[in-house]
């Protein structure tokens, strides 16, 4: 949309001129169950540091009805454009402005968002305005150094409950009026408004009383776990309230499972939105419990870092994210009585490999990001910003003390709450209690892009004692297009020693710690020391790098991976493993070798998930085309065995079962699926409960073995919203031209579907053994996503941007015809770097592939 793009340098000149004292927004959502618009009336007060300057307000908003500024109505067709409302002639001092507009209500997930819950055909509303949405429902300043008090009062139909940042008063005549909020920023504003089911509680310690709400639709009440939730919240306030030594800012905490929601959760204050996917409606592992509770906490943690103390602009954004993901990663790891001591083993599974693979595409960026303007920040919510960041985070505890860190910490809350910060703000703060110059680390680590590579280098006498031991530090050429030099950086690290001991168990002998700078450190090894089975850089995943075991190491952990007594090293070195397979080093069938060797051993569920993930990941992408359809067979035929052998009733019982329905192949496994879909069949202790149905529909639809009869008989089974969304899956992937060409009109040439089906039937479409039927699109792709990116929402947008991308289409035909397009299309910055990070995917492909086939030669 035109015009919709704030730049910093625009935010910068509003905030020098503008102090926003308060809004009052006047909502009537009256007509919530019809849909269409809503009348916003807006009023807001704000001081102008200069006699007769021009500023303006953002508003996106299908009609503006009346601009007043200090008693003085405005011509509307003169003032309002695209998204702004100019505004001449401030007087210095109080100004006081009142938009009154009609909005619109969205399917897209963001401003205010619409869903129709099939099982009661009641609306549910709520809000979503991180980055710059409050726009879209009310007349703001919309950026985040302009911190003001919020007074919402809001029409809603009879029955109905509406949920804000203020505590929930009595409605009168079905018109909520709430308090006004702390001085806050605009994007954490919130409001929930519909016929949602709630469950109250409360925080209580030494005096301190805080109410606690969860909230969802009635059709998912039977399913909410709300003690559990409850349970980690106030694990989690004791943890940072202790931690941060400032009590919770806010005057009560409710957390809201939300339909079609585009993120995991939102941190507005006091009222968090979360993704209700999180309400389990079918047995699930507990590695997603575990997920569910690191986004419960991570979103908590924000009350303090994001919503208390707010970044200034949004080239801070990575300390925001990083923070809440550290904060709320430790308190799981540390806190008393948690469920998931072993945080740290998922933290390196999960966040440190989406980091990896972030910083080696051509968008890599610094975690401080240079944000121009809005169009930046909204492809930023990556996994730098959040994941390598917190890496950093974590490395940074490391070096100053976890001590020294949060006093800082806790300083730098007392200091600033309620303000707006940079990221010397908090830099100074733990200077100040660390004692540490950090202005060194910040520019090696912060101001930097690229990651490094850490190896051992190993010399033995005859005697198999270490004569020498040095740590090779490399500092990898950037890739193509990303801005930036090769960068080498100081590492706190430790090392791990590992022997095998007399039940064939990989056991810690000795642990060193110590700094690596340079391109080489000696490591203080005691000489005629016998040379240990295993030498792991990096273990206890302190710092942020790839690491490489030396070629003794690497022996016997291919033997013995899953023999390490302890989750986090074998985690670490699955890491190295997979990342080797994505860098070529490692041929695909070696490291499907490797994980076949090792994972019955595996005891973390979350890691089983994640292998499983990658394997078929490696298979469908980085194997030789020649022999991938062998290397299928061979990791289907172990899915089926580990199924079968699975303890009942347990977790990895079900994790097989669904890798098992992800990669099913021959009649008989599809067989197998219809028959265990039927009740023809059973496993012993799994039950084929609903969203495990799903599964095996989906992949019995795109094998071509159900009709669109049989699919919408299962859709009759479980008319949901879930079911929906699978039901659409399934639909579009049929392998048929005729499945196909539906799917590709009902988003691309279409732009009616909400966010969730939209996204479900992106993911239907591509099927990874249907190259060959879905090879005719990526021509369509090239001359229809610009102008599906000028034409819709950036959420909308970004899901078909990179969602229909022909990534399975591994050929240097790909890659020019992707270059031809970024010649010739002139792609903005933002749609221009999406696209550049999916070529990267297939220039990736297209060597692990080379390297595969190079091995079977071997």
């Amino acid at each position: 949309m035109p015009g919709t793009n704030l730049t910093r340098e625009e935010a910068q000149e509003r905030a020098r001129l503008l102090t926003v004292d308060a809004y009052e927004i006047d909502l009537d959502l009256s007509g919530a169950q019809e849909g269409g618009t809503y009348r916003s009336v807006t009023t807001v007060r704000f001081d102008s540091a200069e006699a007769g300057a021009e500023t303006f307000i953002d508003l996106i908003a299908p009609a503006v009805h009346e601009v007043e500024l200090n008693g003085k109505a405005l011509d509307v067709a003169a003032v309002f454009r695209d998204s702004r409302i100019a505004l001449p002639h401030l007087v210095a001092g109080s100004n006081e402005l009142k938009v009154v507009a009609d909005c619109a209500y969205t399917n897209t997930g963001e401003g205010l968002h619409r869903f129709v819950d099939p099982v009661d055909q009641q609306a549910y509303l709520y809000t979503q305005f991180e980055v710059p949405d409050a726009r879209r429902v009310f007349a703001s300043f919309e950026q985040p150094d302009l911190k003001a008090t919020f007074r919402f009062t809001v029409k809603a139909p009879t029955g109905w409950t509406v949920i804000s940042n203020s505590p929930t008063p009595e409605p009168r005549d079905d018109v909520w009026s709430f308090e006004p909020t702390p001085r806050i920023s605009s994007y954490i504003t919130a409001l929930i408004v519909g016929p949602y089911h709630s469950v109250h509680s409360s925080y209580e310690k030494d005096g301190q009383s805080v109410p606690l709400g969860i909230y969802c639709r009635p059709s998912l009440a039977e399913f909410l776990d709300a003690d559990a939730i409850f349970d980690v919240t106030r694990q989690g306030f004791d943890w940072f309230q202790e931690k941060f030594d400032y009590d919770y800012p806010f005057a009560k905490y409710d957390q809201l499972f939300v339909p079609e929601f585009n993120a995991g959760a939102m941190e507005n204050a006091g009222a968090v939105t979360i993704r209700d996917q999180y309400v389990f409606r079918s047995k699930v592992t507990d590695a997603a419990y575990e997920r569910r509770a690191e986004t419960i906490l991570h979103e908590l943690a924000h009350m303090w870092f994001g919503d208390l103390v707010t970044m200034e602009w949004w080239n801070d954004l990575w300390l925001n994210e990083s923070f809440a993901t550290y904060t709320s990663v430790a308190c799981q790891a540390y806190a008393e009585g948690s469920k998931w001591p072993n945080s740290w083993t998922t933290f390196a599974n999960v966040e440190k490999t989406w980091a990896y693979r972030q910083d080696q595409l051509p968008s890599t960026h610094p975690i401080m990001a240079d944000i121009r303007d809005l169009d930046d920040v909204l492809v930023n919510f990556d996994g730098i910003t959040y994941a390598k960041g917190a890496s950093v985070l974590k490395q940074l505890v490391a070096y100053v003390g976890m001590d020294a860190f949060f006093k800082g910490v806790q300083a730098y809350f007392k200091a600033h709450a309620f303000g707006n910060t940079r990221l010397s703000d908090l830099l100074g703060a733990l200077e100040e209690t660390s004692g540490r110059d950090l202005k060194t680390w910040s520019k090696a680590w912060l101001e930097t892009a690229g990651i490094n590579i850490l190896r051992p280098e190993i010399e033995t006498d005859g005697n198999g004692h270490v004569t020498s031991f040095t740590v090779l530090q490399e500092a990898p050429a950037l890739p193509a297009g990303a801005k930036g030099e090769p960068t080498l950086r100081p590492h706190r690290i430790a090392i791990g020693c590992y022997d095998l001991d007399a039940a064939g168990k990989l056991v810690r002998t000795d642990r060193i710690e110590l700094d690596v700078d340079g391109t080489h450190t000696t490591v203080p090894f005691p000489a005629g020391t016998a040379r240990p089975a295993v030498i792991l850089l990096n273990d206890d995943d302190l710092s942020y790098a790839k690491v490489r075991l030396d070629e003794e190491s690497l022996r016997v952990v291919t033997e013995h991976l899953g023999d390490f007594t302890e989750s986090l090293p074998r985690a670490l070195c699955w890491a190295s493993a997979w990342d080797m397979t994505r860098d070529g080093e490692l041929a695909a069938r070696d490291y499907l070798a490797l994980v076949l060797a090792g994972i019955g051993k595996e005891t973390d569920i979350g890691v089983v998930q994640s292998l499983h993930h990658q394997v078929k990941l490696a298979l469908d992408l980085y194997a030789a085309p020649e022999w991938r359809e062998a290397g299928l067979t061979q990791w289907t035929e172990a899915t089926l065995a580990h199924l079968r052998a699975a303890e009942p009733g347990s977790d990895h019982q079900l994790a097989w079962a669904r890798a098992f329905a992800a990669t099913a192949r021959t009649p008989q496994q599809t067989d197998l699926l219809q028959s265990l879909l039927d009740g023809k069949e059973t496993v012993e202790g799994l039950a084929v409960d609903t969203e495990l149905r799903w599964a095996f529909v989906e992949r019995l639809a795109a094998a071509g073995l159900l009709e669109e009869d049989e699919i919408a008989a299962e859709y009759e089974r479980d008319r949901t919203a879930a079911g929906e969304r699978h039901a659409a899956t399934a639909r579009a992937a049929r392998p048929t031209e005729e499945a196909k060409a539906e799917a590709w009109a009902s988003v691309v040439e279409s732009d009616t579907l909400p966010n969730s089906l939209q996204e479900a039937v992106i993911s239907g479409f591509v099927q990874t053994e249907q190259r060959e039927l879905l090879a005719p699109y990526a021509e369509k792709f090239f001359a229809a996503v610009k102008g599906v990116w000028d034409s819709r929402s950036h959420e909308m947008a970004q899901q078909v941007a990179i969602g229909l991308y022909p990534t399975l289409q591994v050929s240097q035909a790909t890659l020019d015809a992707t270059d031809a397009w970024l010649s010739a299309a002139e792609p903005g910055a933002a749609l221009r770097r999406l696209v550049s990070e999916s070529r990267s995917g297939v220039e990736r492909a297209l060597k692990a592939q080379a390297a595969d086939a190079a091995a079977a030669t071997v």
